[in-house]
């Protein structure tokens, strides 16, 4: 009997999704009678607004048409109630019929506009760290990537002029992430996007800015639309969701806004593979654009006190770190005894010692390396414990105790 063929180089290409490789660090250490307390992954645990569920229960019981196949375009309600939130939000008008996409998630919509516009030849500029889809995304379609560094020396922003002519040229994708996932970080004005639009309108290459972060913002600071600046609309797109905002995360419903010809060309892609959001879904997501936002304001606060707690909590361990401005995310470089290790290996011995999960920083990226995101996606008493935890781990890695963990593997960009 023949051996069925293996996958595309392409895939084979990319190893197990990072959370997928700390799942199974996970069930080791649950084997090893860890009581689990999972700081890593940013997958919301509030629940989703009552009045949003109701909703869709709504939905479901009295339209049987929200039953049947969607299409991809999405419903004229939603793609309505998103163009209404927009201009309430950030002032930006847009076309409900030409300018907006709903999305079966953000990431899947990312993915598929790299699909739509990148070939082999191509490069995409992509920041690291990075959300690993940006990378990942992109290896998928067979171009290049080319890294824009994100460092605490450059206030984590990429410096566009660092990006070789050759490599410009040939740069057809452009993205951008503010707030940042995972560095936390925040634009305080509009340069940035300024210069990218002048990179854009220079070298041709789209501008993606992914911006699922906008509403996770602290101490009045408020995140900026990339379609606010001028010429914006001409030269790109933004992605949004509602995952993090209105912690609907498993729902999977998101939208893309901006340039109506790149929308229509993610659009044409995606009606040959995906049907959309069912439409039931599409009916609640209506409801939690157009209704009252007092949810999105509490969910602000409760990140901003587990913020507090954490950062605090880690201050009086010993772990000097900065309170981010914006998103669910810390980001922290590792402590000196465990730098040489490598991120991986820090996140799997707390995994394993301990029952603390985080994420390693370079499953974002070879320039992740050296540090390790929190997500605040518990309450602040777990969060104290996982703190607790953490010192302990740290005290036996000092002179005198344990050792630190052993050098693991270096993780590729492919490792994302």
């Amino acid at each position: 009997m023949s051996r069925l063929p293996a996958c595309s180089k392409t895939l084979s290409r990319l190893p197990p999704y990072l959370f997928v490789k700390l799942n199974a660090v996970k069930e080791e250490a649950r084997k090893r009678g860890h009581t689990l307390i999972d700081l890593g992954m940013g997958n919301p645990d509030r629940p989703t607004p009552v009045h949003v569920v109701d909703a869709l229960c709504d939905a479901v019981r009295s339209d049987p048409a929200t039953h049947r196949y969607p299409t991809t375009k999405g419903s004229q309600e939603l793609r309505k109630a998103i163009a209404g939130w927009y201009f309430r939000r950030f002032g930006v008008t847009l076309d409900s019929e030409t300018e907006v996409l709903p999305l079966v998630g953000s990431k899947e919509g990312l993915a598929h506009l790299f699909f739509a516009y990148l070939e082999p030849s191509d490069v995409a500029l992509v920041p690291s760290p990075c959300y690993p889809v940006h990378y990942n995304g992109t290896l998928l379609t067979g171009a290049k990537v080319h890294l824009m560094p994100l460092t605490e020396e450059n206030g984590f922003l990429p410096e566009f002029s660092a990006i070789p002519a050759s490599v410009a040229k040939k740069a057809k994708v452009l993205v951008l992430n503010y707030p940042n996932n995972p560095t936390g970080a925040v634009l305080k004005d509009p340069r940035l996007f300024e210069r990218a639009i002048a990179f854009s309108k220079k070298h041709g290459a789209i501008v993606v800015h992914d911006n699922p972060y906008s509403e996770i913002t602290f101490e009045r600071y408020c995140a900026p639309s990339f379609l606010q600046v001028p010429g914006a609309k001409e030269r790109g797109v933004e992605f949004h969701s509602f995952s993090k905002s209105y912690s609907m995360a498993g729902w999977r419903v998101a939208f893309v806004v901006g340039n109506a010809e790149i929308i229509a060309n993610l659009g044409k892609f995606k009606s040959f593979l995906d049907y959309g959001i069912p439409g039931f879904v599409q009916a609640a997501a209506t409801v939690a654009l157009n209704s009252s936002q007092d949810y999105v304001l509490q969910m602000r606060e409760i990140y901003m006190q587990r913020r507090d707690t954490l950062v605090a909590a880690l201050i009086k361990a010993g772990w000097p770190v900065e309170a981010p401005r914006a998103t669910m995310y810390l980001w922290a470089r590792l402590p000196e005894p465990f730098r040489k290790a490598g991120s991986f290996a820090f996140c799997e011995s707390l995994l394993l010692e301990e029952g603390v999960a985080l994420a390693p920083g370079v499953g974002f990226g070879p320039h992740g390396e050296g540090y390790v995101r929190f997500a605040f996606v518990d309450d602040e008493r777990k969060i104290e414990e996982a703190v607790e935890r953490i010192a302990r781990f740290l005290k036996n890695a000092r002179p005198g105790g344990k050792r630190p963990a052993r050098a693991g593997r270096t993780l590729l960009p492919t490792d994302l």
